[in-house]
């Protein structure tokens, strides 16, 4: 069973910076998808950013230009840079990982319902 551990959230000003991380406990993590959501209270959880296996990479209008995804695969660690940072930000970041093989979309890997391994959440709090 893989299991993902998120780490390096915290509280930041606005225009600040945090970097998190995905670790999978897996030596196929190469062939895994693995993807951003969030979650602010009482709201849905929303689609971040995915790094496919292939290297593509997704985000989100609301992060593009401002988030970074990457992964290192020697690592089985995918990281997400995150700046300059906004209040609107401020969520429980979840990362999420498959290795089922589906058509290479936006539509697809924005859809939670397409990653069947979770981590348990790291707090990203970003002050006015």
């Amino acid at each position: 069973q893989v299991q993902l551990v998120e780490s390096g959230g915290g509280l930041v000003q606005a225009g600040g910076s945090l970097r998190l991380s995905c670790a999978a406990s897996t030596r196929t993590f190469s062939n895994y998808d693995v993807g951003w959501f969030r979650q602010a209270p009482g709201k849905e959880r929303e689609f971040v950013s995915t790094i496919k296996w292939s290297g593509n990479t997704y985000y989100a209008d609301s992060v593009k230009g401002r988030f970074t995804i990457s992964r290192d695969n020697a690592a089985n660690t995918v990281y997400l840079q995150m700046n300059p940072l906004k209040p609107e930000d401020t969520a429980v970041y979840y990362c999420a990982a498959t290795n089922v093989r589906r058509y290479d979309s936006y539509a697809t890997v924005a859809n939670p319902m397409n990653y069947d391994r979770w981590g348990q959440g790291t707090q990203v709090t970003v002050s006015s």
